[in-house]
């Protein structure tokens, strides 16, 4: 079954405070087989974060995760994310379009500090494989 079209333009609840830490960065940088020698978090990091909004999105949908492909991701900055940041963020369905069967599902998602500044947007291309195709 197809996602229905009304999802375009909807945006769902923030996700918990996340205590950005040293550690975490630290644990997250050396998964890459790089060294974190401190300072800011790598520019993928608030991936962190999208992934827990885009989870949240596929429950609330009850869309399997197993049904999805992820397309492509980008990250736009306002400024480094850095240990001691408090972050959500929420994710807002930007698009959605159905070729072959599959929905081609367009997130993006704000990262947001405990002050509700931007420090990051992200967007994300999904593609849903339903059980019909």
């Amino acid at each position: 079954m197809p996602i229905d079209q009304g999802l375009v333009g909807r945006s769902f609840p923030p996700t918990a405070p996340f205590t950005v830490t040293e550690d975490h960065v630290r644990a997250f940088v050396e998964a890459t087989g790089a060294a974190y020698d401190g300072g800011a978090a790598p520019a993928t990091y608030p991936i962190v974060l999208a992934f827990d909004a885009m989870n949240a999105f596929l429950d609330a949908e009850q869309v399997d995760l197993y049904r999805i492909v992820h397309g492509e991701q980008r990250f736009s900055y306002t400024r480094p994310v850095r240990p001691g940041d408090e972050l959500t963020a929420t994710l807002t369905v930007a698009s959605l379009r159905q070729i072959g069967g599959a929905d081609i599902i367009g997130t993006t998602s704000e990262i947001t500090d405990a002050e509700g500044v931007v420090v990051c947007s992200t967007s994300a291309t999904l593609v849903h494989k339903g059980a019909d195709a």
